[in-house]
């Protein structure tokens, strides 16, 4: 699985070696005022602006994880609605195959009481599935670049990255009433040359994430709130 979450306070310590209560060499900021622009936010949010306590695969000790997106919440709708239909189907669908006294002519009482338990187990692997796979496909902007990771299985991700100096346009798309309603839309990367093209799809607040990062690459270097 993508390795995004550590201690957190991880960034203090690689962002200096020296004493937390003293000024940073580099910025002239003391490293409790650094530390206290970091953001707390629940790890099931689809948008986190300088959030605490993120890493990821191949991120360099200097780098700042500056934006995490995923999907809009909204978009796991689907599955969560089939998800609870599948957990309410037995309850209704199997007492009316008893009574139709087909399956006892046909499977021994034993087999009859193991089939709901297979069709729940079958009705989490489904469900959790799901969500491994919203939790984990992440969107992340740092100082130095962005990277797209998207989370397949237990054994199979791919993680795609491309510098910031390499991005020649952000754009972002959002249409329909659900998308407007939500706020949520895809955002499009282009990049230079042979770069990799990358596509942030359903986050949420696709203008603000494009116009963040311009500012990024602009050198302004903070994320507004």
């Amino acid at each position: 699985m993508p390795e995004i979450f550590t201690a957190k306070d991880h960034h203090v310590t690689v962002a200096s070696t020296s004493d937390p209560d003293k000024t940073s060499a580099k910025s002239g900021t003391p490293a409790d005022v650094t530390k206290a622009k970091r953001k707390k936010h629940s790890m099931l949010s689809a948008f986190m602006v300088r959030p605490d306590g993120i890493r990821f695969e191949t991120q360099e000790d200097k780098e700042d994880v500056l934006l995490l997106m995923r999907q809009h919440i909204i978009t796991n709708l689907g599955w969560v609605t089939i998800t609870i239909l599948l957990v309410i189907a037995p309850v209704i669908i199997l007492p009316l195959i008893i009574q139709t006294q087909v399956l006892p002519g046909i499977l021994p009482l034993g087999y009859i009481v193991l089939l709901p338990i297979l069709w729940y187990l079958g009705t989490a692997g489904f469900a959790l599935t799901n969500f491994l796979q919203w939790y984990y496909n992440v969107y992340i902007v740092t100082n130095e670049r962005i990277v797209d990771i998207d989370w397949y299985s237990l054994l199979f991700k791919q993680l795609s990255s491309a510098q910031l100096n390499k991005i020649q346009d952000v754009t972002y798309k959002q249409g329909g009433i659900w998308d407007s309603f939500f706020d949520f839309g895809n955002v499009f990367i282009q990049t230079a040359g042979s770069e990799e093209n990358f596509e942030f799809e359903a986050v949420p607040h696709p203008e603000r994430v494009v116009r963040q990062i311009d500012e990024i690459i602009e050198g302004k270097g903070e994320v507004g709130p």
